[in-house]
């Protein structure tokens, strides 16, 4: 390998670094604005609905995990399952992806996830709940209130299962 082509690998890689790096910032930026806003001009307000009551934007604390799972657990609980689990599993997942090495689009959709989750986390460490906001569905088919931060885990989750799990490279014989 010549020195040219050992530059352009570094460049490249501290390329996909910073790509990463300003994702998780963006993601984790947005959310906090977003639930900022939320907080100070949707508490204590009625819903609001939009596009033929496709979007809902709804002012929700949530106590629990998904779609509130866990919030009807005692508080030492949710405090043990939410906020140091969950901090430990962040922490663990953000040594995965440097001691791992993915690159591309399972680098990305694993720190689009730990951004989210760190968010989401911020918000139990500091408060003991998230802010919530958003809703979707036609009719009686509807999401559960969620946030940027949840769109970004959900957006990562897939982002990585396409990169893992797609056919990889090879021939294959068509008859």
């Amino acid at each position: 390998m010549t020195q040219s082509d050992m530059v352009k690998r570094l460049t490249a890689r501290m390329f996909g670094q910073l790509v990463l790096v300003f994702a998780v910032v963006i993601t984790i930026g947005c959310d906090r604005v977003t639930k900022h806003v939320a907080t100070t001009t949707l508490a204590g307000t009625p819903d609001r609905s939009y596009l033929g009551d496709t979007v809902r934007v709804v002012y929700a604390e949530n106590t629990g995990g998904f779609l509130s799972i866990g919030a009807d657990l005692p508080a030492p609980a949710r405090t043990a399952l939410f906020t140091f689990a969950t901090g430990l599993a962040l922490i663990a997942l953000g040594v995965l992806v440097t001691r791992n090495h993915w690159s591309g689009v399972a680098a990305l959709g694993v720190s689009l996830f730990v951004a989210g989750g760190a968010s989401n986390w911020f918000d139990r460490l500091a408060h003991g709940s998230v802010v919530d906001f958003l809703n979707v569905g036609i009719g009686p088919l509807r999401t559960g209130i969620f946030n940027v931060a949840d769109i970004a885990i959900t957006v990562g989750v897939a982002l990585f299962a396409l990169a893992e799990f797609r056919p990889r490279g090879g021939s294959a014989t068509q008859t």
